[in-house]
């Protein structure tokens, strides 16, 4: 892709699969990736857009995250970065290029799915950007399950409504004391929130919740002047898939959207930035699909 204003073929200015064996233990590295993903390292340009305004983004280390760092620093805003503490090398990159940008970078490694860790992440937050006006909740946990919910355990059911749903009630519960008229919370669901896969069932099930969780929320802050919305992705080539699907499906991932392909991380940022962004003003409790053509519903 050249850049995210030029136009382009949508079916051809990405690599199509099959993508090959790529097998990864969870939670997945980006350098491990074939082809790279596109976090619009040199594909997204900026406009300030974001001029001034400070976030936190969890899963900010790799793939949606990461994408969403680089263009809301491009963007002009100033980035914590959250992520998993085995995640430092990609971290460590994410947080090069916000600063490469102009902007402040602040790392802070943590497990979201741990009350106390997001307590802590959102007070770091706000003690060293000096306030708070964004929160972009991207983290999030799958493992695929050929045999369905046999295979699935309680603690593996449990973790992944730990990390995925309570993680985002527990950030929003301290992020909004800090948040002002013309702030922003955007999430992060699914397609799967609409087309669930029956192997990846627990997954699943914790996007329709962040579904019915932002337009809940929505309704209960929009007399305070702070809008919640959410992004929901189809099939993105992020370390996520080759950490947790089977190589059949990471051979042929996104085949199956009318674009022929997996859509990239670069792709999905520039949602982020429009819900974010004064232009999206009268927008709250929706959602925007980013699923290569693939029906919400």
């Amino acid at each position: 892709m050249t850049d995210q204003h030029t136009p382009q073929d949508p079916t051809d200015q990405y690599p199509q699969p099959p993508y090959g064996e790529q097998q990864q233990p969870h939670p997945g590295y980006t350098e491990s990736m074939s082809p790279r993903p596109d976090h619009g390292e040199k594909t997204y340009v900026g406009s300030e857009k974001l001029k001034g305004r400070k976030a936190v983004i969890t899963g900010a280390d790799s793939g949606i995250g990461r994408a969403v760092a680089i263009a809301f620093a491009r963007e002009g805003a100033d980035v914590v970065l959250s992520y998993l503490r085995e995640e430092e090398e990609d971290a460590e990159e994410a947080a090069r290029l916000v600063r490469e940008a102009g902007r402040t970078a602040v790392k802070i490694p943590g497990n979201l799915a741990e009350e106390s860790e997001c307590l802590r992440l959102i007070d770091e937050a706000v003690a060293e950007l000096g306030g708070l006006d964004l929160l972009v909740n991207v983290a999030g946990f799958q493992m695929a399950r050929p045999g369905g919910i046999a295979e699935i355990s309680t603690e593996e059911f449990d973790h992944t409504f730990k990390t995925n749903v309570y993680s985002m009630f527990w950030l929003c519960k301290a992020a909004l004391p800090h948040l002002k008229p013309g702030s922003s919370i955007i999430n992060t669901h699914s397609i799967q929130a609409y087309q669930p896969t029956p192997s990846l069932l627990a997954y699943a099930s914790t996007k329709g919740a962040i579904l019915n969780f932002t337009k809940g929320l929505a309704q209960d802050v929009a007399e305070e002047g702070i809008r919640v919305n959410a992004v929901a992705p189809g099939p993105i080539w992020t370390p996520l898939q080759p950490a947790t699907q089977p190589e059949d499906k990471v051979d042929n991932f996104g085949a199956d959207t009318p674009l022929g392909r997996a859509g990239q991380p670069a792709e999905v940022a520039p949602s982020y930035v429009f819900l974010a962004s004064q232009e999206s003003s009268f927008i709250t409790g929706e959602t925007i699909g980013v699923t290569g053509g693939r029906p919400l519903a």
